[in-house]
């Protein structure tokens, strides 16, 4: 049976068991672990209550330095952060801490924290097992891979690749800036969006050790000067999506799994054809029915909401709306599905969006301060 045509049995076939599980999500406290820049009042990750569309209930989970992005492990326990700083014990290269998580307090508790072997580090993630973990260095132009203990404890880097060359933009592209580390579906391969070269480096990985091998073809190409920054694989984990940050658009690109290889089928514009003035592509994500995605722009400040084509994963413009306030970073939808989140790093808030889960639309919410919001957890 065809992925989507299977997809829409589950959800049609058990339809009141989802509307129960949709209400129940909607009633429910969910909790939320958000990642800060500390360059202002902030001080590490935080902690809220989210309860449709409010959030209450601001805790600071863990004092830490900048952990701009955190990824939470598949067995819910353990939090990974990435320190991004310039500096660690003396050398030029940023941190990778990890966290217990203890739910009945919503603290963290630090495990332990090594070098990440470059500057700016900017993302991370795990496996989908759990025991491999992976940073992408903005400033340095690099990547690592590290494996985790049982006990949530993080090793020094198992392997790392210091990228090298240019791009053709001389203002942002004199070098490497690896920007998003992403785990394919089938757990066989880590993709390196790369915005300072405008590739994605591709990588075979072995789960058992966290050891990257590059692939053959090592590399898909973006457009010359698109900078490619953020990357989401489609539930059906045959389409993946590529925000690209200097030319502020989604590249649709057609993943074939066996031999780790991505091809372009489709490139749309986020951005509004009768802006005039810098824009530049963030972030995406795609709901769990793999029906809508929503890709925000920073400086136009706005998120496009897009529908998905069931039969290709090609996407089609429905609208543009205003984010919610200013340079946006991170998105996330909540676990029931009807609010997404933004964090607006200019303005110090973070935005909730009302949405439609069968239309897709997106209306204007309610806004909650935080100095510097930078990532979303839904823990």
């Amino acid at each position: 049976m065809h992925p989507f045509t299977r997809r829409q049995f589950l959800f049609t076939g058990a339809g009141a068991m989802l509307t129960a599980r949709s209400t129940f999500a909607q009633q429910s406290l969910h909790l939320l672990l958000v990642g800060t820049q500390t360059i202002g009042t902030s001080k590490g990750i935080y902690a809220y209550s989210f309860q449709n569309g409010e959030l209450t209930g601001q805790s600071l989970a863990a004092e830490a330095d900048s952990p701009t992005f955190l990824a939470l492990s598949p067995s819910l326990r353990f939090l990974i952060a990435a320190n991004e700083i310039s500096s660690y014990e003396g050398k030029s290269s940023g941190a990778v801490s990890t966290f217990a998580l203890d739910r009945a307090t919503n603290r963290l508790t630090k495990i332990n924290e090594t070098a990440s072997l470059g500057s700016g580090p900017c993302h991370v993630a795990f496996d989908h097992i759990g025991r491999c973990a992976f940073v992408a260095n903005y400033g340095g132009g690099s990547a690592a891979s590290f494996s985790v203990t049982s006990s949530g404890q993080i090793s020094p880097a198992v392997s790392f690749f210091q990228y090298t060359g240019s791009g053709s933009d001389p203002a942002r592209q004199k070098g490497p800036h690896a920007h998003r580390v992403t785990v394919s579906p089938d757990n066989r391969f880590l993709l390196v969006n790369d915005l300072g070269l405008d590739v994605i480096h591709i990588y075979r990985l072995d789960a058992a050790t966290a050891k990257l091998t590059p692939n053959e073809p090592a590399v898909w190409k973006a457009n010359p000067g698109a900078g490619p920054r953020a990357l989401q694989f489609h539930p059906n984990g045959r389409i993946a999506y590529c925000v690209t940050e200097m030319a502020s658009s989604v590249a649709v690109l057609r993943w074939d799994a066996r031999p780790g290889v991505l091809e372009t089928v489709q490139e749309v514009a986020i951005r509004p054809p009768d802006f005039s003035g810098t824009t530049a592509g963030d972030d995406i994500v795609i709901d769990r029915e793999g029906r809508f995605a929503y890709a925000a722009d920073r400086f136009d400040d706005i998120v496009a909401t897009f529908s998905i084509s069931p039969s290709d994963g090609k996407l089609t413009l429905l609208n543009r709306i205003s984010c919610g306030g200013k340079v946006p970073r991170h998105l996330a939808l909540d676990p029931s599905g009807r609010w997404l989140l933004v964090a607006n790093q200019a303005s110090d808030n973070i935005a909730a969006l009302a949405r439609d889960p069968k239309t897709g639309q997106l209306t204007a919410g309610q806004s909650f301060p935080l100095s510097k919001p930078q990532c979303f957890v839904f823990a």
